[in-house]
């Protein structure tokens, strides 16, 4: 797993906290959702590039969203992501966030509905729910907690005639 890289510069997502300085190398610089997404690109067009049949669109803005969800979370909840890592699996793409907290989210292991009302939040983890299986969370010895998930990746429709 790759430690967490410095932030994009273009936007990202205006929730994140900025990144801190409190002291410690690695709280200098925190992996935004940005950032993210552009490693998963990355890795998607690594891996798909050459074939004749690149992902889905659907797929692949479904991945992104939970990418996004994953490393707001740690970054919002989790005290900062310490590692982030997307791979491709046998039907789409691994991702792997690692953070500081030990405390794992109960909502995680939820349904998958969405909150009854709107006060704003807690839509995160019913849509990883939805859209990604495999998740597992983990504490890690020493310390925070690694969260997993698989995103499935269907192939484009092959062009009708």
């Amino acid at each position: 797993m790759r430690p967490a890289e410095p932030p994009a510069r273009d936007g990202g997502n205006p929730a994140e906290p900025p990144a801190r300085d409190d002291g410690n190398p690695a709280a200098r610089e925190m992996m935004t959702a940005a950032s993210a997404r552009a490693q998963v690109l990355a890795v998607v067009r690594g891996h798909w590039g050459s074939s004749g049949r690149p992902p889905a669109e659907q797929a692949v803005t479904d991945l992104l969203l939970v990418t996004s969800e994953l490393v707001s979370n740690a970054n919002r909840h989790g005290g900062g992501v310490v590692a982030f890592e997307a791979t491709p699996a046998r039907d789409g793409i691994r991702l792997t966030v690692h953070d500081r907290s030990p405390h794992i989210p109960t909502v995680a292991f939820g349904s998958g509905a969405l909150p009854v009302g709107h006060d704003g939040g807690g839509y995160g983890w019913p849509l990883i729910i939805r859209l990604a299986h495999e998740i597992v969370i983990e504490q890690c010895a020493h310390g925070g907690k690694s969260v997993s998930v698989v995103v499935p990746l269907r192939a484009r429709p092959e062009p009708g005639p």
